[in-house]
């Protein structure tokens, strides 16, 4: 069994033959504030993305309210337990609805990332059109069979996950007949480095899987992400903030309007320009060739960068010819500035 080399989300096919398709992420940035929600969606719509997408986790589905070390929050989060940091950055299931709604007013794709089974049956009752699967959430198999049970396209980002966990996640989707596939290269670093980035790996998920492929970006700025069209990336998705003095979990790395906009405007771009192999098939006019750098009596004999030389335009003898030319004489008088041309060379001079 095979995977849909594109498919379509809500109506917008993705592929590589495809603009890129752009995921506002809201994740932690509604800051425990509907209105703030509400607004990244119309603003995410307004910078041009396809489609913003929201997380459905409570603190109780994701870990335990424990003090034990191994609860601790790590890197940027580094100092909170890690239920501490769920409960601030959850956003409450029961806002789902209003942010349909102003999806489908303003025209933007809402979908979410479920992260165990209660919050699948949730957003199945909401008519999800995709999903997402985080990267840590890879290796739960059970849970990845059953987002796959639902038939909806399905967005898996890698993260830390090895090619074989890869592997027994993608053995899944193919065991429950899931076609529309794509997969997120993922560098798990809140900001990540650009050194760590490393985007040859689309291309190597493009050959191993044989389906769109993207990039789950946590860089600063636009530039890797447009880059990662050149790659072969068909989806980006990228934390999305309206205004980043607004502190939340996800801001510090969180990408601006008008980094989002330069998003969506690069990457149609880059994926213009990536055309095909193409060289012309019939030789074109030279843009350089032998002329003459001063006037030339006839009878006079042709010294290369005395009196003639390799320069633009094209249209006289081509460049290559120069030494078959050098130590011949004129046979006739030539202007300077005059293109070159067979019939002005007599014999050599030492003939």
């Amino acid at each position: 069994m095979t995977f849909n080399k594109s498919f379509e989300i809500d109506g917008r096919m993705i592929g590589d033959e495809y603009e890129p398709y752009i995921i506002a992420e809201m994740s932690a940035n509604h800051g425990n504030n509907l209105e703030k929600a509400c607004n990244i969606v119309r603003k995410a719509k307004e910078c041009g993305a396809d489609a913003l997408k929201i997380q459905t986790y409570t603190a109780d589905t994701l870990t335990l309210d424990s003090k034990e070390g191994h609860f601790e929050a790590i890197g940027a989060w580094e100092g909170q337990s890690l239920y501490t940091l769920y409960e601030n950055a959850s956003m409450p299931w029961e806002w789902t609805p209003k942010l349909q709604e102003v999806a489908q007013e303003v025209g933007i794709t809402l979908f979410s990332s479920p992260f165990d089974f209660s919050s699948i049956e949730f957003l199945e009752k909401l008519n999800m059109p995709a999903y997402k699967i985080a990267s840590p959430e890879i290796v739960d198999l059970p849970f990845v069979r059953r987002v796959a049970q639902t038939k909806k396209p399905i967005i898996l980002s890698t993260g830390n996950a090895t090619i074989s966990q890869i592997n027994d996640a993608i053995e899944v989707l193919i065991e429950e007949k899931v076609t529309d596939l794509a997969i997120l290269k993922c560098t798990s670093e809140y900001p990540a480095s650009p050194k760590d980035i490393n985007l040859k790996s689309i291309e190597y998920l493009k050959e191993l899987y044989n389906c769109p492929v993207g990039l789950s970006d946590h860089t600063l700025g636009s530039a890797i992400p447009i880059g990662s069209v050149a790659l072969g990336s068909s989806i980006i998705e990228k934390h999305f903030i309206v205004d980043k003095t607004d502190t939340t979990a996800d801001s510090f790395f969180s990408a601006t309007p008008d980094e989002l906009k330069a998003i969506v405007e690069g990457t149609k771009l880059v994926h213009q320009a990536i055309g095909k192999v193409s060289f012309p098939l019939q030789k074109k006019k030279d843009q350089r060739s032998l002329i003459a750098i001063k006037d030339i009596k006839k009878g006079e004999v042709f010294v290369r960068d005395k009196n003639f030389k390799s320069l633009r335009p094209g249209g006289g003898i081509e460049s290559k010819f120069l030494d078959k030319v050098d130590k011949r004489l004129a046979s006739k008088d030539i202007k300077r500035g005059s293109l070159l041309s067979w019939e002005m060379l007599g014999k050599l001079s030492n003939e």
